[in-house]
């Protein structure tokens, strides 16, 4: 594994990424990208996933939560954030580091 990323999610939402030159995978529901999850996880270092399947997948996800490679990153989809990446970054380094560093507190 050498630092490659990929991004799964729905057509519209990861053509950007695919013009940019990210190896892109078109996923149309749940259950087909948690098909493409598993094969593209032992060749890439860093996957985005759209919140839509993410929110989905979440127990399959927990798998890439122990290991180091790799990296699964929920980024909005072409119809917005609904908050669910960011809460998952927040819940992970509250997990990692044992406080809440996004609390306005």
């Amino acid at each position: 594994m050498t630092g490659k990323c990929a991004i799964v999610g729905d057509g519209d939402s990861i053509m950007v990424f695919k013009a940019a030159g990210v190896d892109s995978f078109p996923a149309l529901d749940a259950k087909n990208a948690r098909e493409i999850l598993r094969k593209v996880a032992r060749e890439y270092s860093v996957i985005f996933l759209t919140e839509e399947l993410a929110r989905e997948l979440g127990d399959f996800l927990k798998r890439f939560d122990e290991a180091p490679y790799p990296v699964v990153l929920t980024i909005p989809s072409k119809n917005g954030s609904t908050g669910f990446g960011a809460e998952e970054i927040r819940r992970a380094s509250e997990r990692a580091l044992g406080v809440d560093l996004f609390t306005n507190e």
